[in-house]
C-alpha cells in the first residue's frame, strides 16, 4: 500500500520565514542598543572610575603620563588626611544637609501647593499667569543676583542660610510644571467625593492629592535635593565664614593649604562628598524614575 508524504503549505514556509526574519531584526536591534548602552555606561563612570583611582594615588603619581589607573600602593590614608582637622568636613557636611534639606522641603511644599491650583482650581487669567511662571525659566538668575543680593544685605541676612532657603518656599517654576503635570492626570472622582464629603480645596490637596503623588513628589524631593547638595554659586555668594561652609566651598581649600591643588586629597574628599546623594539616589531611584514617567502621561 503506497504511503503519501507531508507536504508543508506555502504559507506556513512563508509565516516561518516571516518569523525568523523578525527574530533576526529584533535581535540585531538589542545588540546595538546594549553597545549603546555600554558606551553610555562607560562614558558616565569614566570620571568616577578616575577620582576613585586619584583619591588612592601619592601626590608624585597624580601627573604621570600615561596615567596610573591601578596606583602601586593603595593611598587609603588620603581619606583620613583629607576629612582630617583643619578640614572641618564634619561641620561642612552638616551645613549641606541644613541646606539642601530646607530648601527641598520649601521646593517641596509649595512648588506641590502651587502645581495644584494650576491643575485644578478654576481662575480668571489662570493659563496667563502659568506661562508668565513657566518664562521666569528663561530669564538667568545672574540677571537678578545683585538686586537678591543688595535686599539680602539691607535685612542682615548675609553670611546665613536664609537667602539660600527662604526663596524656596515661594515655589520653582520647573518643579510646579512637573507637579502639575502629574494632578492633571489624576482622576477627578476622588477631588469630588471629597467635596462631597465637607472638605475644602486645601483639605483636598493635603488628605488626598498628596497621598496620590508620592512617586512625583519623591521625584521632585530626590531632583531638588541633589541640586542644593552639590550648589557651589549661592553658598559662595552669601556665606562668607568658614563655620557655614558647605561641602562644595570646602572641598576649594585644597587649593592653598598645600601649597597648591593636592589633587590626591581633593578626589579623596570628592568621594566622600558624593556618597549621600549617591546612595539616596540608589534607596530612591524607583520612585524617582516612576515619578519621571508618571509627570509626562497628559499634558
Amino acid at each position: 500500500m503506497a504511503t503519501s508524504t507531508p507536504t508543508t503549505p506555502a504559507s506556513t514556509l512563508a509565516r516561518s520565514r516571516t518569523r525568523s526574519s523578525r527574530h533576526s531584526r529584533d535581535l540585531v536591534i538589542t545588540i546595538i542598543a546594549t553597545t549603546i548602552c555600554i558606551l553610555g555606561m562607560i562614558v558616565v563612570l569614566f570620571p568616577l572610575a578616575w577620582m576613585i583611582s586619584t583619591s588612592l594615588k601619592t601626590r608624585a603619581e597624580v601627573p604621570k603620563f600615561p596615567p596610573i589607573w591601578i596606583p602601586a600602593i593603595p593611598q587609603w590614608d588620603n581619606y583620613r588626611v583629607a576629612l582630617s582637622p583643619p578640614n572641618n568636613f564634619a561641620v561642612y557636611f552638616k551645613n549641606t544637609m541644613f541646606y539642601a534639606v530646607g530648601a527641598m522641603l520649601g521646593e517641596l511644599i509649595s512648588s506641590s501647593l502651587v502645581a495644584y491650583g494650576f491643575a485644578r482650581l478654576r481662575a480668571p487669567g489662570k493659563n496667563t499667569i502659568f506661562v508668565l511662571v513657566l518664562a521666569t525659566m528663561m530669564l538667568p538668575g545672574w540677571v537678578t543676583l545683585i538686586p537678591q543680593y543688595i535686599m539680602f544685605s539691607k535685612v542682615g541676612w548675609i553670611d546665613t542660610f536664609y537667602p539660600l532657603i527662604v526663596p524656596k518656599f515661594f515655589g520653582s517654576a520647573y518643579l510646579i510644571f512637573l507637579l502639575r503635570q502629574f494632578y492633571r492626570s489624576l482622576p477627578k472622582d476622588y477631588e469630588e467625593a471629597g467635596l462631597i464629603d465637607g472638605a475644602n480645596f486645601l483639605g483636598i490637596w493635603w488628605r488626598i492629592i498628596l497621598p496620590l503623588s508620592l512617586p512625583a513628589l519623591g521625584a521632585v524631593a530626590i531632583m531638588s535635593f541633589m541640586f542644593h547638595y552639590s550648589d557651589f554659586s549661592g553658598p559662595l555668594i552669601y556665606i562668607t565664614s568658614q563655620t557655614n561652609w558647605t561641602m562644595s566651598l570646602g572641598l576649594q581649600q585644597f587649593r592653598a593649604p598645600f601649597g597648591g591643588t593636592a589633587f590626591n586629597l581633593l578626589m579623596a574628599a570628592s568621594v566622600t562628598s558624593i556618597l549621600p546623594p549617591v546612595v539616596l539616589f540608589f534607596l530612591a531611584q524607583r520612585y524617582f524614575i516612576q515619578g519621571i514617567v508618571v509627570s509626562g502621561v497628559k499634558g
